[in-house]
């Protein structure tokens, strides 16, 4: 009985977590083979959108919210609109760094999330900025370190650490390899993989504006992705007009784009929702860190990357600061917590969301 209890409430889910962190690296990884190959990133991102759609469709039915939801009225229907539109501009610059980068550095750089929510959050007053608590001076602290970290990763390459043999066709590994080792493209995909999460982050906020009126995860969810697929769908034909393009072959373009429908938004969201249900928020946010070495690992073996030292230097410095800014919210919510009588992470009754709370769901 103990072991059993043990395996669910601690291996399945720190299984889960891992693979979840595993399936958006290899996300990442496809996403470059398939670019490599030829695949139009505009196509990608409009067939993944529509994909995830219709794999969402059932759920709300399937698991239905026990509270009371509002009707959709056209301020609620707004925001959703705006919360999908930011998404699809989050996954322009994510996928266009891409490019440009590599998924180690998308890793990287996705461990901004929390210093960016946590400026946001100060801005639009969601945040008390109570500069004698030691919770607030550990998030401020780690903004800088985090923020810190990622500048070391995007300007500063370093000497080639090590790398390996790739097992992607010589022809895709050379090409990778040509785009990656300018510092300028470096550079410049840093930079959209960092404006990616920024707008992540705005995301964030104004999910859990939305989640306060409209407390439904799984509806929110699909249809954040309807309108993503409303908008990207006549925006990429626009930008991609060679309708050739839009024709996907058997090949690994093909796998990119039905892993991604399926997993990137689909299986991320469900995992997550369930992971907090059973571990709590902090639980599940500790795990992102994992997804650069995991990138690493999965980029030197398929893609052929090299690692280098500024890539290891920003990451440690950058993952410190990741922890410090959990640490710091962690800690302001126990205390929020005991003050109000509970003994479990719960949110404060001024209706502030904590940071963690929102660093649970992925638009993308």
């Amino acid at each position: 009985m103990e072991w059993s209890q043990y395996w669910q409430k601690d291996v399945v889910p720190f299984t889960a977590m891992v693979a979840v962190e595993c399936s958006g690296v290899v996300l990442n990884i496809l996403f470059k083979a398939a670019t490599l190959k030829g695949m139009s990133y505009y196509v990608f991102i409009t067939y993944s959108y529509a994909i995830a759609t219709l794999v969402l469709l059932p759920f709300p039915f399937i698991f239905r919210s026990t509270a009371v939801l509002p009707t959709l009225k056209l301020p609620l229907i707004s925001r959703i609109f705006v919360l999908g539109l930011l998404g699809f501009s989050a996954q322009l610059c994510g996928y266009k760094g891409l490019e440009y980068g590599s998924p180690t550095l998308a890793s990287a750089i996705s461990s901004l999330t929390p210093a960016f929510t946590f400026i946001l959050a100060i801005i639009f007053r969601m945040e008390n900025l109570d500069l004698t608590s030691s919770s607030t001076q550990a998030k401020i602290i780690g903004t800088i370190a985090s923020i810190s970290g990622a500048l070391v990763i995007v300007f500063y390459k370093g000497p080639k650490l090590f790398s390996s043999p790739s097992l992607t066709p010589p022809a895709v590994s050379h090409w990778s390899l040509a785009l990656g080792s300018s510092q300028s493209n470096w550079t410049i995909g840093g930079l959209l993989l960092a404006l990616q999460y920024l707008l992540v982050s705005i995301w964030y906020i104004i999910q859990a504006q939305v989640m306060k009126i409209y407390a439904s995860e799984l509806t929110v969810v699909l249809f954040c992705n309807l309108c993503g697929t409303i908008v990207s769908a006549p925006v990429c034909l626009l930008a991609e007009s060679n309708l050739s393009s839009w024709r996907l072959r058997p090949n690994i373009a093909i796998v990119a784009v039905v892993y991604s429908g399926f997993t990137g938004t689909s299986l991320t969201s469900l995992v997550h929702t369930w992971g907090l249900h059973i571990k709590g928020p902090v639980y599940v946010t500790i795990f992102k860190p994992l997804s650069i070495a995991i990138a690493a690992v999965f980029s030197a073996l398929f893609l052929g990357e090299a690692f280098h030292l500024g890539s290891v230097i920003g990451a440690v410095i950058l993952s410190i600061g990741f922890y410090a800014v959990i640490w710091g919210n962690a800690k302001e919510i126990v205390v929020k917590s005991d003050d109000s009588g509970f003994g479990s992470f719960t949110a404060s009754s001024s209706g502030e969301s904590p940071l963690l709370h929102t660093l649970i769901k992925d638009p993308i």
